[in-house]
């Protein structure tokens, strides 16, 4: 085989061990798989399925001992990255192989400029001198499309947008243009625009530098827009490989099957929805400034999160609240609930206004409405039991805790979870559970609204189905009426009846979802449509049908 016709990337019977007592003693086991070059390889499973820990394992940054590998190969142009030194590694990590990260926030340091991140990567493997990587650093800024590269590289990790920090990041991997790219879920926080420009990016980038490329995601949409062959993993073994087409129109494995059967696709958005009555909650003319870079002397500027957004929610509706991150669509979120004060507007709850009221007079309204937000392990207090977290506002409202406490229980039967999880600690669950335990707090007061933010943004498409499942399901049995923020517009179709699609802090578009989403008049609504990923990709019609029995089936709250 010449060495133009040999995989830059080849895993042999890959295995990777867990310490005692973990759920299963392989986090990986016996995968074989390949990366040709100019290939992208799609990794899909859910979360725990091992496809992260394969990355880290041919990037030599498992956290050995605990965690390490326990047989096999993975060959780079040929060499054993398995069985090299330490120093071997890490002058092949960089120059071989690059690796963009999920959480760019936590990969970066946060005390480091951009650029000086960036040109330490060429400080440490190439012969460039101090002008030399300089020029390097404005010219991979550049490449990856930031704006600005000469003042931008002189800003620090926290003053770039979620989008921006992504791209530093690709630009660190790419700094010295490896063979391999390895990109570990680079996209799922990522609103629908800035995902589009990640995918073309890479693409681009891929189809420039002849790189093979390994991007593990557990969004099948994606996976159907750049992937040129998919290896499907559960359980840390490779269920189901092949090229992409196959895959997506074909599945073969009852696990692949369930993953694209779970997948969800804005065209099947709700029917109408019918008012009745006075509405719950209206929001007229709400705005929100915030003022950015105020001191002692120093005025600073406004940034406006919400101008003049007006809603309406009547008991029983969904309203979705869709847009980019910076829209202001959470900044809305949260003064609705309390957490933020409006500037400007009325906040109209059963006929008294919340904007302007004391925390003292705002107190009652709380139990009427409460919050589900985006991230629960940061949501949940660590040091509490479950039971705790979950009594902890009926406590503080007069009931006595044994009460609470068997109210709690009683909970997390009701969120699909057991009584017993009661005793447990928040870092003893998965992320879908942590979910449903927030859910179940937000309930424990019986509201009438729920604000819901971002509740699946993060999860895998399985567990977003069951939570998206399950709250609807709470909603009908519960009379519920909800404000659901998101910035997946595939997902504001499967629950909500209502959609206001947000820009820079207004509302530019507002209807039923079968009109938002068949017939979109604003440009920006067309814009996010259009950046949907995967959208070109009809799911197979059998699944499709399997789908919809999920949907005629009767709900079961206790799965």
């Amino acid at each position: 085989m010449s060495a133009a016709d040999q995989p830059v990337l080849e895993l042999r019977g890959l295995s990777v061990s867990l310490p005692p007592g973990g759920d299963r003693p392989l986090a990986v086991e016996s995968v074989d798989l390949s990366v040709a070059r100019e290939e992208i390889l799609c990794i899909v499973g859910e979360s725990g399925s091992g496809k992260s820990m394969v990355a880290h394992a041919i990037m030599g940054l498992l956290p050995e001992p605990h965690v390490k590998v326990a047989g096999g190969e993975a060959l780079l142009n040929g060499e054993n990255l398995l069985t090299m030194s330490r120093a071997r590694q890490r002058a092949v990590r960089g120059v071989g192989m690059g690796m963009i990260f999920q959480e760019p926030m936590t990969a970066l340091n946060p005390l480091m400029r951009v650029g000086e991140q960036i040109e330490e990567a060429l400080r440490l493997h190439s012969p460039l001198d101090s002008r030399g990587r300089r020029a390097r650093v404005l010219e991979l800024l550049n490449d990856v499309g930031l704006p600005n590269p000469g003042d931008l590289r002189r800003s620090y990790p926290f003053r770039l947008s979620g989008g921006q920090r992504q791209r530093v990041m690709i630009a660190i991997a790419l700094a010295l243009e490896p063979s391999l790219l390895i990109a570990d879920e680079p996209t799922t926080a990522l609103d629908v625009t800035t995902q589009k420009q990640i995918l073309d990016l890479v693409r681009k980038v891929q189809a420039d530098k002849g790189m093979g490329v390994i991007f593990i995601t557990h969004d099948f949409g994606v996976v159907a827009e750049i992937a040129d062959s998919v290896a499907v993993m559960q359980h840390g073994q490779c269920v189901e490989y092949d090229v992409a087409d196959k895959v997506l129109n074909q599945p073969q494995h009852p696990y692949t099957r369930e993953l694209i059967a779970a997948v969800p696709h804005y065209i099947e958005h709700r029917a109408d929805f019918t008012r009745e009555g006075d509405p719950l909650l209206t929001a007229d003319a709400v705005r929100k400034v915030f003022r950015v870079g105020s001191g002692f002397l120093r005025k600073g500027r406004e940034l406006i999160a919400a101008d003049d957004v007006s809603l309406t929610i009547h008991p029983g509706e969904t309203v979705g609240v869709v847009g980019e991150s910076g829209s202001g669509k959470s900044t809305l979120g949260r003064c609705i609930v309390g957490l933020h004060q409006a500037d400007g507007g009325r906040i109209v709850f059963q006929g008294t206004d919340l904007v302007g009221l004391s925390r003292k007079a705002f107190r009652p309204f709380r139990k009427d409405v409460q919050m589900i937000f985006q991230d629960p392990y940061a949501s949940l207090n660590p040091r509490y039991r479950v039971a705790d977290i979950i009594s902890q506002g009926p406590i503080a409202f007069g009931t006595p805790r044994k009460q609470a406490h068997a109210r709690a229980e009683e909970l997390l039967e009701l969120v699909g979870l057991d009584p017993s999880a009661a005793r447990r600690y928040p870092h003893e669950f998965s992320g879908g559970q942590r979910q449903r335990i927030s859910i179940a707090r937000a309930l424990a007061l019986d509201p009438k609204l729920l604000i819901a933010d971002e509740p699946v943004s993060a999860l895998d498409v399985s567990v977003q189905t069951q939570v998206l499942d399950l709250l609807d399901d709470i909603r009908h049995q519960l009379g519920l009426s909800m404000l659901f923020i998101t910035h997946d517009l595939r997902v504001a179709a499967q629950v909500c009846d209502t959609v206001a699609v947000m820009q820079t802090g207004k509302v530019v578009e507002m209807g039923s979802c079968r009109e938002v989403f068949s017939n979109p008049q604003h440009a920006y609504t067309r814009t996010l449509l259009d950046a949907i990923p995967g959208q070109d990709w009809e799911i197979p019609e059998d699944l499709r049908h399997l789908r919809a029995q999920r949907a005629r089936r009767p709900r079961e709250l206790s799965q």
